[in-house]
């Protein structure tokens, strides 16, 4: 085996999905000279401020952290240039970057990226693609440039998706997976023998950032439709439906596909017994296994049902 030099790599990330690639260059021949990551927010419930999961790896790490709050400052460009950085790295680091920041690093900046590209660029590509039922997701290291997720592919590997898998399945997963790969990567920039792959643009799509108005249960989709946003939006923003005024969170779900009683209009209880929610769709039915009242914790339908007496013909909706 030929040695290849260790390379001085910036890595760019922000949330848990970013941690396994920085950990993985840590225990790398390469030396990570710095992480930059996006400024504290608050966090959680009680939406207190503290450190993201990547800067939190990083301060473990003593590593020198960046977090500046526009990509055009010029000290943090002076910072990001004195860490004479070979390579760079970005795994979801959330925003867009510069130019003069693309140009800091003389080998240039890779991508870890959880999509099939040039399927799901952009800020939510494992929701999108778990919302929209997809059997298979994987991860793209491309080659970053100024498009958004638009550039020459380096590596791709495969990870099918679950029938009841959750977006948190799957993205737990695809950060291992793509830490590897980047390595492999990084591999064969340093040793000259990767091969840069141009995206088919015409397949291109697009994964648009979540916001918590998509979680709104549209009843009238089938049972199957419902059951993949539920999944999709788990952990976070979550499936949400009212009744009676009151919002409910929707955390577990199965579709079945015998059809409910004819005269049942989408969003119907059509069973609330000790051991199953069952909620007519547009076609199909969906039973709702975990569901939280707003503002109270999760519970399995057996405990729900006991404090909240529902009753075939109920129905859930819009507010």
């Amino acid at each position: 085996m030929v040695d290849r030099p260790a390379r001085r790599i910036v890595f760019f990330g922000t949330p848990a999905f970013a941690v396994p690639s920085l950990e993985a260059l840590l225990h790398s021949p390469h030396q990570v000279a710095g992480v930059v990551t996006q400024p504290d927010r608050p966090r959680g419930r009680g939406q207190h401020t503290s450190d993201g999961p990547v800067k939190a790896a990083a301060i473990a790490a003593g590593l020198p952290v960046l977090q500046p709050d526009r990509m055009k400052d010029e000290a943090f460009l002076d910072q990001l240039t004195a860490l004479e950085a070979d390579l760079g790295v970005v795994a979801a680091y959330g925003r867009i970057l510069t130019d003069r920041i693309l140009a800091v690093p003389p080998m240039g900046m890779v991508n870890v990226h959880a999509s099939l590209l040039p399927r799901y660029r952009g800020a939510a590509p494992v929701h999108r693609a778990v919302i929209a039922g997809e059997s298979e997701t994987g991860v793209t290291i491309m080659r970053v440039v100024r498009a958004l997720d638009a550039g020459p592919m380096l590596g791709t590997i495969r990870r099918p998706i679950g029938p009841d898998d959750t977006s948190e399945d799957v993205e737990r997963d695809l950060a291992r997976l793509g830490a590897a790969l980047l390595l492999s990567a990084i591999d064969g920039l340093v040793a000259g023998t990767a091969s840069e792959v141009p995206q088919n643009e015409a397949a291109a799509t697009y994964a648009a950032r979540l916001t918590r108005e998509d979680g709104l249960v549209d009843w009238q989709a089938s049972a199957g439709r419902i059951h993949d946003l539920v999944r999709g939006l788990h952990p976070w923003p979550h499936a949400y439906t009212f009744l009676d005024g009151r919002r409910f969170i929707l955390h577990r779900s199965r579709a079945v596909h015998d059809s409910p009683p004819s005269a049942c209009a989408p969003g119907v209880v059509v069973e609330a017994s000790p051991t199953r929610l069952a909620v007519a769709a547009g076609s199909g039915v969906l039973d709702i296994l975990v569901i939280q009242a707003e503002g109270k914790r999760p519970m399995g339908v057996r405990d729900f049902l006991a404090g909240h007496p529902l009753r075939v013909g109920d129905r859930f909706g819009a507010p």
